[in-house]
């Protein structure tokens, strides 16, 4: 899978070399960030996709929500451990079947995390085991779709009292928003999807 990986190696390092406009909700958190993860995988095929689950709705934390696998970072763990641990844990991914391309801009969370993406390659068509527990359903859905700033609606909403902005994708009937939305907006504007891939 090295074409797709190398091609993101390359995005990612010249992407993350400037500062970028990124968004996320620290104006709405004041307490001490937990540390957490999230495994950002792109799937080996002729159009790339980001694999998503969907949370169960009787999860105490986010329920029904769309997501990227992952979670809390435990004890000395890496970002990257915890991300791969996380995918293990929700999808059944193997580490031997994820290539890590490296980590992104931390996110924080309205919710008191602050969120490291770990951008990764994984092959096409992977045998999956979702945990009932953690996870409802998967899906796909194209990069170059969720990375086109044309999908991408800013919008906003009253929670706890306050008025907040989030950014909402919407991919078939599947509504990608807040957090999971957020670092995909911010990681648009590190990896130049739209670059030639020769020249």
């Amino acid at each position: 899978m090295s074409g797709l990986a190398d091609r993101l190696r390359h995005l990612h390092v010249t992407g993350h070399a400037a500062v970028a406009d990124l968004h996320d909700e620290s104006g709405y958190f004041t307490q001490p960030y937990r540390p957490a993860a999230v495994l950002v995988a792109v799937t080996e095929r002729e159009r790339p996709g980001f694999l998503f689950i969907h949370r169960p709705s009787n999860m105490r934390a986010h329920p029904g929500q769309v997501a990227f696998p992952g979670g809390k970072i435990d004890g000395t763990e890496s970002a990257v451990e915890a991300a791969l641990r996380e995918a293990w844990e929700e999808l059944g991914i193997r580490e031997r079947d994820v290539t890590i391309i490296g980590e992104s801009d931390v996110y924080h969370s309205g919710s008191g995390y602050a969120i490291t993406p770990v951008l990764a390659v994984v092959p096409p068509d992977l045998q999956l085991q979702p945990n009932p527990s953690e996870v409802a359903q998967w899906f796909e859905a194209p990069v170059d779709f969720v990375f086109d700033p044309a999908n991408q609606h800013r919008q906003s909403a009253e929670w706890g009292g306050k008025r907040r902005t989030f950014t909402e994708i919407m991919w078939q009937d599947h509504r990608i928003w807040g957090v999971t939305a957020g670092i995909i907006a911010n990681l648009s504007k590190r990896i130049a999807w739209d670059r030639p891939r020769h020249g």
